[in-house]
């Protein structure tokens, strides 16, 4: 990847407060916040567009795999998506109120530079 360029994971656990909270509203509640939600990730998609790579998506279960084997894991991973900034603080900026933790019960999203591969030209 280029400089300047940034991969965001979205994180968060089920069993953190906000989570639990937001998985024991009634369902009506919940549908109705995860529209919501659903609209304001959009609409952050939209606002960014000029400066996402990939626009990501989330993420499924997990394997882990270790010279012990294959086994299925959980992890707060959530979701991804690239973008390009002039720095890393201003890659950082852009998920300020971001929806995944001011609609959804997200917990975090960490933003970090994609690094060429040493050698690789």
């Amino acid at each position: 990847m280029a400089d300047n360029t940034y991969l965001a994971v979205f994180l968060g656990n089920r069993n953190n407060p906000r989570a639990q909270a937001f998985f024991a509203l009634p369902e009506d509640q919940r549908k109705a916040k995860e529209r919501e939600g659903i609209a304001a990730w959009g609409a952050w998609m939209e606002k960014h567009k000029d400066v996402i790579v990939h626009g990501g998506g989330p993420l499924g279960k997990t394997k882990k795999i270790s010279p012990n084997g294959i086994e299925d894991i959980s992890n707060d991973l959530g979701g991804f998506v690239v973008v390009r900034a002039a720095s890393h603080e201003a890659a950082a900026k852009l998920f300020e109120n971001h929806p995944h933790f001011s609609v959804f019960p997200g917990e975090r999203v960490e933003v970090m530079p994609i690094m060429p591969i040493p050698g690789g030209g």
